[in-house]
């Protein structure tokens, strides 16, 4: 994909929430002071009177996203993904959470891909957190195009959402005639072999997998799931009945993630092996964005290696 367009999913972020907010009035912006980097500062520029940065203060911003949600306004709160869900999970879980309320969390420079700024910043965690919040939906977007219907999305969806962006310019592999659904999963490639189900960042780099694969004679699926919750249970069953193993691809720690979501309902309805592909419960580093996915084997290349472990376990 060397010649492929590449937009990070936060820049899509910023450019959707402008033409949200030219069709709801109702719609509020928060951000605590990192505006210029989570793309937010597009909307405030356009709607200065409907943003409001809380400074550094991610707590109370996600307070006051519930107070505001309450008298009925859509709110969307953002920040890195460590503060948002790192720092402020408390005042998510309780202020947001526990009442159900409108409020849609825009959570970018998540994953080992923020780069230079280190294992501090590099949130693997978050989309665990977000999962034990009872009625959280949870979307990550593989691609700009696919995280401007996200966001279109959470916006008409009853309920908090939380969604997760990344800094690094990936490549675009949607145009406007895909559609994202929230819960459910999407057939990028059919594959006898193994089933290769992956999220966010890692949906490029698992295409390229297949497509190596392939080379060698082995036939790997490929499903892009967007929605981490609720997952899309059915199209796991299917891949797990059609080729009887699944590879989870995702830019997150192993533990909690996608990779935990599929394994769970694979053990629950079709027991097939289930080998996870992410970083392996180990803290990030600082270094080059890309030389770190390397390091970390969030590539194609690692990708591949996990489904030929998949299917050594087969049988």
């Amino acid at each position: 994909m060397a010649d492929t367009v590449r937009i990070a999913t936060r820049d899509a972020y910023g450019k959707a929430l402008v033409e949200l907010g030219e069709k709801n009035e109702k719609l509020i912006v928060l951000d605590a002071d990192l505006a210029a980097a989570t793309k937010t500062g597009a909307f405030k520029k356009a709607f200065p009177d409907r943003f409001i940065d809380v400074g550094i203060a991610e707590g109370n911003m996600m307070g006051i996203a519930a107070g505001l949600a309450t008298a009925g306004f859509t709110v969307f709160a953002s920040s890195f993904a460590m503060f948002a869900a790192g720092r402020a999970f408390e005042q998510v879980r309780n202020s947001i959470g526990y009442p159900h309320l409108n409020v849609k969390i825009g959570a970018t420079h998540a994953g080992i891909s923020v780069g230079e700024d280190g294992a501090s910043h590099q949130c693997c965690e978050d989309i665990a957190l977000m999962r034990s919040i009872p009625g959280m939906t949870i979307i990550n977007p593989a691609d700009a195009e696919e995280a401007k219907q996200a966001v279109f999305a959470a916006a008409e969806k009853d309920g908090p959402v939380y969604m997760r962006f990344g800094r690094l310019a990936v490549p675009v592999l949607f145009d406007a005639n895909y559609k994202f659904e929230i819960g459910k999963g999407v057939y990028l490639r059919e594959g006898a072999d193994v089933t290769i189900i992956a999220t966010g960042l890692l949906v490029g780099p698992a295409l390229d997998a297949a497509e190596a694969l392939s080379a060698e004679g082995i036939g790997a699926a490929v499903i892009n799931m967007a929605t981490i919750k609720p997952v899309d249970r059915e199209i796991i069953v299917d891949a797990a009945k059609k080729t009887g193993c699944i590879v989870t691809a995702e830019e997150h720690n192993i533990i909690g993630g996608l990779g935990s979501a599929v394994a769970e309902v694979v053990c629950e309805t079709v027991p097939v092996p289930v080998v996870r592909c992410g970083v392996e419960d180990v803290f990030g580093k600082s270094g080059p964005a890309l030389e770190l996915l390397d390091i970390y084997g969030l590539n194609a290349a690692g990708v591949a290696a996990k489904a030929k472990c998949a299917l050594a376990m087969k049988g």
